[in-house]
């Protein structure tokens, strides 16, 4: 059985008023003004990555686990689905296909979101970001990767998968484009036409940018 894979926060999950939420609460408890339009508007990056533009290296380690104990209560319940999302794992469910989420998010915080949303996927692995992705995604037989970033364009190649690119995220349909992403979508809405014509076998078009 084949797999496709997507990541999650601003792919499937539209996490940023609730990511703010987070990051708002972590600057008033500990004393440090965070600009968290800022935040959002980069979103995709490591928690630690992201901290490091906030705190000295010596208090990243304690911010993040403040994050973490925060999450589920600030962040999960603020959560919605992204345009789409739903109807898209239930076509590749529908056509027998595995879902896959391999994510940045850490692996509690992302199976808890997913299963607050009532996303139906066979795995979730969390923590990885980039390249880093690659070997989850090749693990799992992954026919393609789903993602807003085009550090999700770099996942999908490490992981020999078509990189489907969707404008949800911090980056241009442009953008996504010129990165190399192999289909670029403006969201999930789109998803399933796509899909539809690249399962087709006779269609030879489905690996082509579009």
């Amino acid at each position: 059985m084949y797999s496709v894979g997507f990541d999650l926060d601003l792919t499937l999950a539209d996490t940023r008023e609730g990511i703010a939420a987070v990051y708002d609460e972590v600057a008033r408890r500990l004393g440090v003004p965070i600009d968290t339009a800022t935040v959002i508007a980069r979103l995709g990056l490591p928690l630690e990555q992201e901290l490091t533009h906030w705190f000295p290296p010596e208090e990243i380690p304690a911010a993040a686990d403040l994050y973490r104990a925060l999450y589920a209560g600030l962040a999960i319940t603020r959560t919605r689905l992204m345009a789409g999302a739903a109807e898209a794992v239930a076509e590749v469910r529908d056509r027998g296909g595995r879902v896959i989420v391999v994510t940045g998010k850490n692996e509690h915080d992302a199976r808890r979101t997913i299963d607050a949303l009532g996303l139906e996927v066979e795995e979730v692995v969390g923590s990885l970001f980039g390249a880093g992705k690659g070997a989850a995604i090749s693990r799992f037989g992954a026919a393609l990767y789903v993602g807003d970033h085009v550090a999700d364009i770099e996942a999908a190649r490490a992981g020999g998968a078509l990189s489907v690119a969707v404008a949800t995220g911090p980056y241009t349909e442009d953008a996504l484009r010129a990165y190399g992403a192999d289909v670029v979508l403006p969201d999930l809405t789109e998803f399933g036409g796509w899909y539809t014509t690249w399962r087709d076998p006779e269609n030879e078009a489905g690996s082509t940018v579009i």
